[in-house]
Formats: C-alpha cells, sequence, structure tokens
C-alpha cells in the first residue's frame, strides 16, 4: 500500500488522472473518461438571491465537506507562477468582460481557515467501518459565474480512488437554489479494486451527506 503523501509531498505531487476538468463536460454520464464511472447528483436547498449567497459561502468554505462529517486537514496553497491562469471574469449576464487576477489575495473563513482557491491542496479524513480513510485532494477549478459557484477536486497519490469531483451551487430561471455534485472515479491501486463495493457504499453515503450538508434543515 502506497504511503499518504507529507504535505508538501501533496503539493507538488502530480493528480493521480489525467482527465482533469472533465466534470464540467455536459455528457459526462454519456462519455465519461475510459475506465471511469460517472456519477450526478442533485438536491434543492432553497430559493432566492439570499440563499444561494450563503449556500455558496458556505461551500468555499469546505462546508459540503465538513458538514458530511469529513475532515478537512493538512490545507497548503498553492505557489503562485507567472503562468497561471484561472479564467474570466463575467458581467451580470454571463459576458465575459476580463482575465481574472491570477494572483488574488486568499480569502479565509471566520475560523482562519483558506477558502477553496485554484491549486489549494488538503487532506480529507473521512470515517467508514470505524477506519479513518485519508484522501489527498487538489482544487482543479472554481465556478465562478452569474448563478453558479463552487469548485471542483482531483485525487492525489494515497486517495482511495483516482478521479474528479464538483460541487456547485446553482440559482436557476425560477429562483430555486440548487446543489449539483458530479464526479468520474474508479478504484486508485489494485487492492482498493478488490474492495470496490465497500469504495461504492463509502461514496454513495458521502453524496447523500454532501446534499444534505447545505439543507435548510441544518440552519443555514
Amino acid at each position: 500500500m502506497s504511503a499518504l503523501p507529507a504535505p508538501q509531498q501533496a503539493v507538488d505531487a502530480p493528480l493521480s488522472y489525467a482527465a482533469i476538468g472533465a466534470t464540467q463536460s455536459a455528457d459526462l454520464l454519456y462519455f465519461p473518461p475510459k475506465g471511469f464511472r460517472p456519477m450526478e447528483a442533485r438536491a434543492r436547498i432553497g430559493s432566492g438571491a439570499e440563499r444561494f449567497e450563503a449556500a455558496s459561502a458556505k461551500l468555499m468554505a469546505w462546508g459540503v465537506q465538513r458538514g458530511a462529517g469529513i475532515s478537512v486537514g493538512d490545507i497548503q496553497l498553492p505557489t503562485p507562477t507567472e503562468t497561471d491562469y484561472v479564467g474570466l471574469v463575467f458581467d451580470s449576464e454571463g459576458n465575459p468582460v476580463a482575465p481574472r487576477d491570477t494572483h488574488p489575495e486568499q480569502a479565509y473563513g471566520e475560523d482562519g481557515t483558506p477558502l477553496v482557491s485554484p491549486g489549494t491542496t488538503a487532506v480529507l479524513s473521512i470515517k467508514a467501518f470505524g477506519l479513518v480513510v485519508k484522501a489527498p485532494v487538489r482544487v482543479v477549478y472554481l465556478v465562478e459565474e452569474p448563478g453558479r459557484r463552487g469548485f471542483a477536486y482531483g485525487t492525489l497519490p494515497g486517495h482511495p480512488e483516482s478521479g474528479e469531483e464538483s460541487f456547485v451551487v446553482e440559482r436557476r430561471q425560477d429562483d430555486s437554489v440548487w446543489i449539483v455534485i458530479r464526479a468520474f472515479s474508479r478504484p486508485s491501486t489494485w487492492y482498493y479494486r478488490l474492495g470496490y463495493p465497500v469504495l461504492r457504499i463509502m461514496q454513495a453515503r458521502a453524496t447523500r451527506r454532501y446534499l444534505r450538508s447545505l439543507s435548510p434543515a441544518r440552519g443555514l
């Protein structure tokens, strides 16, 4: 079994899959990266601008993972480079107006935790069947569009799975607010392939908890 990367090693490690950004593909469920199993789930979490802002703010503070009972630790910010590119700024109608600042000032949550930003690495600690599974990830892109906000992370060496997962809060034309989760994955090693049925159970359980994490019933 491969050892979990230390924090600095995780910062420098390559992602454990090639199809970076494929969770953005409209036809992911029909044409996933070869060898990977796709998944999409969604739940309505309210309506209105205030609800959208509150839910997306919690999402960007790792609130979906924490709300699902997952510990987020060893958060490491990326080292900026002159070749960084993080997309465009859009106006209120969704038209691109300018390049986004490649090195914006890092934002932090109320507890001092760095908010999600491109290139950030973290280690998720997932409790399952009396064990704690460590799952290192790296944020591969942000979604910052009118009515849509979120991010995706990809797996790093040491994660039980290889693949990518995105978490997006959407405010739709009927004013309803939704959380949408998309992913593609496969076991990362032969011994995790042997335990694939257990991984499927863990993933399904985590997804259900993710969908509930921004529920109004939780007082958000």
